[in-house]
């Protein structure tokens, strides 16, 4: 691997690490922020207040700068399937956190996903294909 492969490979590293973490954190305080049913408009208008879910939007924000920047230099093949290691962390979260209930089904599915990743992650994070 050349001095070029190298960097690009930390980069892209650095990269999916924000966007899985702003991911976890911020579906982890949207969810902790809403706290029942929501009726009518300002209901929505009144939870964007609260100080966990505005601290959920935000890093859902920083989700998504950080996923469009990955995604202007690696490949969508590559980036989705690496990122979506957050499906299991928020599986965890929940768990831990929020003393959500996960089955066997479950944990089986989020297993799946992170051979998935692994397999995925040992690759190159661009194939050269058409930009």
């Amino acid at each position: 691997m050349d001095r070029e492969q190298a960097r690009l490979r930390a980069k892209t590293w650095l990269f999916v690490s924000v966007v899985v973490a702003s991911n976890v954190a911020g579906n982890f305080f949207l969810k902790r922020g809403m706290t029942g049913p929501l009726g009518g408009p300002l209901d929505y208008i009144a939870a964007l207040l609260r100080p966990s879910v505005a601290l959920g939007v935000a890093l859902l924000i920083v989700w998504m700068t950080s996923r469009m920047t990955l995604l202007s230099w690696a490949d969508l093949s590559y980036v989705l399937p690496v990122t979506s290691i957050g499906y299991a962390l928020v599986a965890v979260v929940g768990r831990v956190f929020l003393d959500e209930r996960i089955s066997a089904a479950r944990w089986a599915g989020i297993a799946l996903i992170m051979a998935g990743v692994a397999l995925v992650g040992r690759g190159t994070p661009q194939t050269g294909g058409r930009r």
